[in-house]
């Protein structure tokens, strides 16, 4: 990859990132409140809570509803999708979280086929429930995992994961790519045979407050709130600064840009010219309407995001 610090532009791109007062209240849908009550409802029954999330967004977006379910279980955190973040600084990343009262934290990639990090779980659970209560339920010779997160950060990919790794069975559990799909909690799925393991899969549920816009923002980046709720137009922008912040300037030469930019609408027109993206509209000029050929920027918008989610534009931790 080329390098782009010398370039006089590149030391004139965004510190900061203009949010424009935006209001994230209404991000949070309404049936997410129901799901956070089954299960609350569910907990008696449950020996751990499995919480996955972003390993892009270690430290945000986490649900801080969830600590007063956390704190009554063992606890273990799952960082999902690690294969699309830059671990360079894993250990500071372990240590903050550490500070934050979270001891366990596995690193994963539950798409892999077969992820050495996913055969660690079952292990890493037991030695861990060895050394708590199991209240009342001593005489059960089987465990309930209770699966948890914000939407879109791969419970039900884990889950499948786990099937596969321990059953040499198929996928229990619906994946998509939009936040979302599970909508309620499930019957008990079985991932593990010795010992006798199942899983309750749940709905994603996103904090009733997301503390700060940026923070809403790097979870919209992630695909873990539906692309309309925010815009495609400004996801697009938050990642362009997102990139330039922290040096990351593959997007450069994967759109044939002359160097790295700041303006969204002169990287999105290079998207369209590239991808071919372009749309036809009606302009009123002094002799009549005509129909002029212009870049498609909404469809560059979402090429740009999907390549990111994909990890085509490089490994990052937004955080």
């Amino acid at each position: 990859m080329k390098l782009y610090r010398s370039l006089s532009n590149v030391a004139k791109l965004r510190s900061t990132f203009d949010f424009g007062g935006r209001d994230v209240a209404h991000w949070f849908p309404g049936h997410m409140a129901k799901g956070l009550k089954k299960m609350r409802a569910s907990l008696k029954s449950v020996d751990c809570i499995i919480e996955i999330h972003d390993a892009r967004i270690p430290l945000s977006g986490r649900n801080p509803v969830f600590q007063e379910t956390l704190d009554v279980k063992p606890h273990l955190l799952v960082l999902n999708k690690m294969d699309l973040a830059d671990l360079s600084n894993k250990q500071r990343i372990l240590k903050e979280l550490d500070r934050n009262g979270v001891k366990n934290v596995l690193f994963a990639n539950c798409l892999k086929q077969r992820d050495e990090s996913v055969t660690k779980l079952v292990p890493t659970v037991l030695e861990m429930l060895g050394n708590a209560q199991r209240f009342n339920r001593e005489e059960n010779h089987n465990y309930c995992l209770m699966v948890i997160g914000v939407p879109n950060v791969g419970k039900s990919s884990l889950i499948n994961s786990l099937r596969r790794t321990h059953l040499k069975k198929g996928r229990a559990s619906r994946v998509g790519a939009e936040p979302g799909i599970t909508r309620a909690v499930l019957t008990r799925i079985q991932v593990c045979e010795r010992p006798f393991m199942f899983l309750l899969d749940t709905p994603g549920v996103l904090p009733p407050r997301i503390e700060s816009v940026e923070t809403g923002m790097k979870l919209a980046l992630c695909g873990t709130i539906l692309d309309h709720l925010v815009g495609e137009d400004i996801i697009a922008d938050y990642l362009l600064y997102s990139l330039n912040r922290l040096e990351k300037f593959s997007y450069v030469e994967k759109y044939n840009l002359p160097e790295p930019s700041d303006d969204i609408q002169f990287v999105l027109k290079h998207i369209a010219v590239k991808l071919r993206k372009t749309q036809r509209v009606k302009a009123i000029t002094g002799v009549g309407n005509v129909t002029i050929t212009v870049p498609n920027y909404p469809a560059a918008a979402y090429d740009f995001i999907r390549a990111f989610r994909k990890g085509e534009l490089g490994q990052v931790i937004l955080d």
